[in-house]
């Protein structure tokens, strides 16, 4: 629309200037197009009329000047993607790789249009293309190479914009075949560290996995076994470390690695070879007082190779000779052991003890001990003498009852006094005497009357008298015996 209505008020200017209005006019036609080139030349003095800038945008023959200015707008457009990401080998068989790999962090606006693997045996610098049309997966098999040979591999993403920078392994791929990836499967017991006594068999069968036959290494300090002393039988499932007669040089760490074509797994065993500890030092009689005895000593030198659990401290007297257990696995390195008996003489010795057992000596107190029986004088406490004299009293007198004919009944009654006061039991103020009906007993101040199979002569007032060089008391009750009904 805008450059139809330019001619319109050129059409009143083609006076002034007849034919170099003429020519813009006709722009859109194509043989004013070849003249347009000088026209760029004349517009410095065309310059102020802005009408004749949007004629040569309008024109289509401005297209072999067009191209230099076009492009520069679109070059951010035109950046090809980014490399390839994570690319790694998954498997490898005698003809063929597996490759896998992630996609490009930038693939531009165009989109992806997929990727292209190439391929280049080690030694040449020819790249080969394995795929003629690039493809979206991000994983890919090469197939139909020759076994034995290695290969370099990279990737490119590809888009309208062009290629990426190709993402390349970093080593070269031995096209052998690769059923299985090595791994060790180390047995429970191995994971932690394992301990034998020095003369014991050291006997390790380790499982592994991998196909075709893994390459077996056993090593000690990164340095080769000695195989005058270690024996490793190696099988296609499982390796075999034996030792026949471990001993205490036989103790380290053991790494064991299994590889298949440059996969590796790797594991490490840590053997521990121990024996008994050596006695402890410095044993000493320290003190001794009363029924006891302080002990000290100092560590064994050699501990066998394992860890100290505590140490056996045994005495003897000189009278029987023999050895018995005062203390087990004493932490410490000093005791006290008491309850000892008076008058005999006692020895002391210590054993050290590891995981391995106690130590096949022990250390022996160079003095003994006699316990001496202390002289003490008995001196009886001096209590002050208190008058202890009090007549008779009663804290519990008798009750009256009631009883059934021919029932047995007791009557009871609580007397104080000392000296002890006599006890006289009466009947309707008569003593009774030694009859049978009657018995009467006194246990500590409780004073007890019994009354056997009482008939209706029985009742009556019983009266119970206590009588001391100080003075007498008297209680009384009143019994009533009543006939069967």
């Amino acid at each position: 629309a805008p450059p139809a209505a330019d001619p319109a008020p050129a059409a009143p200017k083609k006076e002034p200037a007849p034919t170099p209005k003429e020519g813009p006019a006709p722009a859109a036609e194509q043989p004013p197009a070849a003249e347009q080139p000088p026209a760029p030349a004349d517009k410095p003095a065309s310059i102020p009329t802005p009408e004749v800038t949007p004629a040569p945008e309008e024109g289509p023959p401005d297209e072999s000047q067009a191209p230099a200015p076009e492009p520069k707008p679109e070059k951010p457009k035109a950046e090809p993607p980014s490399s390839p990401l994570s690319l790694t080998v998954e498997g490898v068989s005698e003809n063929s790789v597996m490759l896998t790999w992630k996609a490009p962090q930038r693939t531009g606006q165009s989109g992806l249009d997929g990727y292209v693997v190439e391929i280049c045996k080690d030694g040449s610098t020819d790249w080969t293309a394995v795929n003629q049309e690039p493809f979206l997966s991000t994983c890919y098999t090469i197939q139909d190479l020759n076994s034995g040979d290695k290969i370099h591999v990279r990737v490119k993403a590809v888009s309208a914009s062009g290629a990426s920078v190709p993402a390349t392994l970093e080593q070269p791929v031995l096209i052998r075949e690769i059923l299985q990836l090595p791994r060790i499967r180390v047995p429970r017991h191995l994971r932690q560290t394992y301990v034998r006594h020095v003369g014991d068999a050291v006997n390790m069968m380790i499982p592994f996995q991998g196909k075709p036959q893994p390459e077996v290494t056993w090593t000690k300090g990164d340095q080769p076994l000695d195989t005058s002393r270690i024996n490793i039988r190696n099988t296609e499932s499982d390796t075999i470390f034996y030792i026949r007669n471990a001993q205490r040089s036989d103790s380290g760490k053991y790494k064991l690695a299994v590889r298949v074509n440059g996969a590796e797994d790797k594991a490490t065993l840590d053997i521990r070879v121990i024996e008994p500890p050596g006695p402890p030092q410095n044993l000493k009689l320290v003190d001794v007082w009363g029924f006891n005895v302080a002990l000290e000593w100092t560590p064994p030198v050699d501990n066998g190779n394992s860890e100290i659990k505590g140490y056996r401290v045994q005495k003897s007297d000189k009278k029987s000779g023999k050895w018995f257990t005062a203390l087990e696995r004493c932490t410490r390195t000093s005791c006290t052991i008491s309850d000892l008996i008076i008058g005999n003489t006692y020895s002391f010795r210590v054993f050290a003890e590891n995981a391995c057992g106690l130590s096949e000596k022990a250390a022996v107190a160079s003095g003994v001990a006699h316990i001496k029986k202390t002289k003490t004088a008995y001196q009886p406490e001096k209590i002050p003498q208190r008058d202890m004299m009090e007549p008779p009293k009663f804290t519990q007198p008798l009750t009256d009852r009631t009883t059934t004919r021919g029932y047995s009944t007791h009557l009871f009654c609580c007397v104080r006094g000392f000296p002890q006061p006599k006890i006289i039991w009466m009947k309707n103020q008569m003593e009774i005497r030694e009859d049978p009906k009657y018995i009467a007993m006194i246990e500590q101040g409780v004073c007890s009357l019994e009354i056997r199979k009482p008939s209706p002569f029985d009742g009556g007032i019983y009266t119970c008298k206590a009588v001391n060089p100080l003075g007498e008391a008297s209680v009384d009750c009143k019994l009533d015996v009543k006939g069967k009904v």
